[in-house]
């Protein structure tokens, strides 16, 4: 290591790691898009971190998992259910200087991660919550954001919160119709449970719902 690197103190030691990464192009291909991967982010900083003695230690503070069922056929018309789980995790990440392990920096952050088997759901949250935690904290450009769409299986993008999800029961009661039912309507127009939408088509949900109480107030 670079002797004058190693007396710089741990706020110092951060920006020579965001100076290492000024912007990445999305590399990694989907069905539709491309964007940038998990482990793409994580290979531009790790020399840098290796190199200046710094960790990042992710801790889970709190966890919430929303659990949404669907009742639909297979292709030879036989009754199906499938469970999709929507893991919240409530965390910290504390960067630690190495040189001087007193030297500490601890950032509150939220990651999310959706699965149909329900095993991998902390997992791929915390894959998502160190990716955007990278990106985020050295304010890494990319070509743009990540679309709203599911893409290969080590990325994940930004789904449905609980406020949508909150608002979604709300105005779907409001017009009248029983919450249980609201998975179905979900299902015939976007062939996903309210859980699986993603934020963008959760908004465009919203909307048309918004749009559904106007036109019943105004008849």
């Amino acid at each position: 290591m670079n002797w004058r690197l190693r007396y710089l103190n741990i706020y110092q030691k951060l920006i020579e790691v965001r100076k290492e990464v000024p912007y990445l192009q999305k590399e990694s291909e989907g069905h539709q898009y491309k964007y940038t991967g998990s482990s793409q982010v994580l290979a531009a900083v790790r020399k840098k971190l290796d190199e200046l003695n710094l960790l990042l230690i992710p801790r889970i503070v709190d966890t919430n998992i929303l659990a949404e069922t669907v009742d639909s056929t297979d292709k030879y018309n036989n009754p199906k259910k499938t469970t999709t789980y929507f893991t919240e995790l409530t965390m910290t990440m504390t960067w630690v200087d190495a040189d001087n392990p007193d030297d500490t920096i601890e950032c509150p952050w939220y990651a999310q991660g959706v699965d149909i088997a329900g095993e991998k759901g902390v997992g791929k949250a915390l894959t998502y919550g160190e990716k955007y935690f990278m990106l985020k904290f050295f304010n890494i450009a990319t070509d743009k954001d990540d679309p709203d769409a599911f893409q290969a299986k080590h990325d994940l993008v930004e789904m449905i919160n609980q406020k949508q999800i909150t608002e979604i029961k709300e105005l779907w009661t409001g017009l009248g119709y029983k919450e249980p039912d609201l998975n179905k309507q979900t299902a015939k127009l976007y062939k996903k449970s309210l859980v699986q939408l993603t934020e963008k088509i959760a908004q465009e949900f919203i909307e048309n719902l918004k749009s559904m109480k106007d036109t019943k107030e105004t008849a």
